[in-house]
């Protein structure tokens, strides 16, 4: 048995915009794999729209913070030679590296084209409002500050096939691109009548020099980088069959281990379910489901029924493919995707995604060292630690659950031979102190555990039949297993 595998989510959305943070990675790498870290999701390491973007307005491609341009040669983030060191510190401390991809738009073109357009219904993109009109749009990106280096791809509005503004007439919208073979894709979500236009200039997935350009590009990178997956962005919005052929040529490329996780933002699991199924399984999702069912329990206290906490979730019904996560940089307050979990529960949550024998986890940044901005949010680095800890060396073993109180459940990993001292017992509560009889096994009798995050102050020993009462406080967690040392 190999040991917990815990992900950690490397930024929030409002990382300060000095060129550091690829250096803050490389100086942290150490204590992240001390803390049971062993891979981090980078944010997306290409050019964007200037300086101060935080990269999901992506400009060029292949410029990682290596040419003067939109202002800046770094990104956000920092130098291409920062990043390329901040990849081998992790490598050195054996914490793998997935970076994000933006493959969905492009933003902040080089020049304006002049092309027709069939204006539609933002709420129904299937739903055509004019007839075909010449607009001016922003669609040219021949990138002058690189060159032609790495790749000498130069985009125009043939490759999208959707713009958001008409610089002729100062118009903002949603304009179909009109041409040969050009309109949305079928093969993405459902939502809105078609939802391939999501922002900016919309890449066409129709157009097969753009998807054999794309599959090159995910090449060079991985190659450059020499990072160990990918986080893919905005998949719903993407040519699944795209998505697929991707996915296969870059582990044809890269080998078998190269791993993929996709934002497929969807909270029901039916559509998250299909999703896999049209790509072969060929990567790992996001848990959404579980995010949206931890923020609703967080907001409604002792009215939520615990027991169903992982019911309609994709950990439940798929775990090898369920990246577990609290909350990220979309659902952080004032964001795109704002579902804060509270933070009376936020301890809970992580218990929940860190300390069962489902899921690959994520620890989000902004949980562990806190959000900048205008309105900063201290990190919880006090409530999150213990259960890393626990994590990394206690969560092992046959896992039992006891979901059979709707405010107090709990479950009990029994420990593996490999891991000494491995074995524990979580209680949850989201309403008055409560109390769960459990069993850790015969092998565990007559060992005094403690409550590791320090909540709960008693020493328990374990019955002869391996069943012990495990307390917890109200609104709480606690997480019983055997000390480092023993206690009497």
């Amino acid at each position: 048995m190999e040991q917990n595998h815990t992900m950690m989510q490397f930024f929030e959305w409002h990382v300060r915009p000095t060129g550091t943070h690829w250096n803050r990675l490389k100086k942290l790498a150490p204590e992240l794999k001390e803390r049971g870290i062993d891979s981090v999701w980078i944010p997306p390491v290409t050019k964007a729209q200037s300086g101060d973007d935080v990269g999901y307005g992506v400009y060029d491609l292949y410029d990682l913070g290596e040419f003067n341009q939109k202002g800046s040669v770094r990104t956000k983030y920092g130098l291409k030679k920062e990043l390329i060191a901040a990849i081998k510190a992790c490598h050195d401390n054996g914490i793998a590296v997935y970076v994000d991809l933006v493959m969905n738009h492009k933003a902040g073109a080089d020049e304006t084209e002049l092309f027709k357009v069939i204006e539609v219904d933002q709420e129904d993109r299937t739903e055509e409002l004019s007839k075909p009109v010449n607009i001016e749009g922003w669609t040219k990106f021949n990138f002058p500050g690189r060159k032609g280096r790495y790749s000498s791809f130069e985009w125009n509005f043939e490759h999208f096939n959707g713009t958001d503004y008409d610089a002729k007439n100062d118009k903002i919208g949603i304009f179909k691109i009109v041409g040969d073979n050009k309109d949305w894709n079928e093969n993405v979500d459902g939502e809105f009548g078609n939802y391939d236009y999501l922002m900016f200039a919309n890449i066409d997935y129709n157009n097969e020099e753009v998807q054999d350009e794309m599959i090159s590009w995910g090449k060079w990178l991985a190659d450059t980088l020499q990072c160990d997956g990918y986080r893919l962005d905005a998949i719903k919005h993407i040519n699944h069959e795209f998505v697929q052929r991707f996915a296969e040529e870059l582990y044809e490329d890269r080998g078998e281990d190269f791993y993929f996780v996709g934002e497929f933002w969807k909270s029901d699991l039916k559509a998250c379910q299909d999703f896999l199924d049209k790509i072969d399984y060929k990567m790992s999702l996001f848990d959404v489901s579980l995010h949206y069912k931890l923020h609703e329990a967080s907001m409604k206290g002792n009215e939520f029924d615990l027991s169903t906490i992982f019911e309609d979730t994709l950990v439940g019904s798929h775990p090898e493919h369920a990246v577990t996560f609290v909350d990220n940089h979309d659902s952080q307050p004032e964001e795109a995707l704002e579902s804060w979990v509270e933070d009376w529960f936020k301890q809970s949550a992580y218990a929940l995604i860190l300390l069962r024998e489902q899921g690959y986890p994520c620890v989000f940044y902004g949980d562990y060292y806190g959000i900048d901005g205008d309105n900063p949010i201290d990190g919880k680095r006090e409530a999150i630690d213990p259960l890393l800890y626990a994590r990394q060396t206690r969560a092992y073993g046959e896992q039992e659950d006891y979901f059979d109180h709707p405010n107090t459940i709990g479950w009990v990993r029994r420990g593996a031979d490999e891991f000494d001292r491995s074995g524990c017992a979580v209680v949850i509560s989201n309403g008055d102190e409560g109390e769960k009889r459990m069993c850790v096994g015969e092998h565990h009798a007559g060992e005094v555990w403690v409550d590791i995050t320090g909540t709960r102050e008693e020493h328990i020993t374990i019955d002869e039949d391996g069943f012990a009462t495990f307390p917890v406080n109200g609104k709480s967690v606690s997480v019983w297993a055997r000390p480092d040392e023993d206690v009497e």
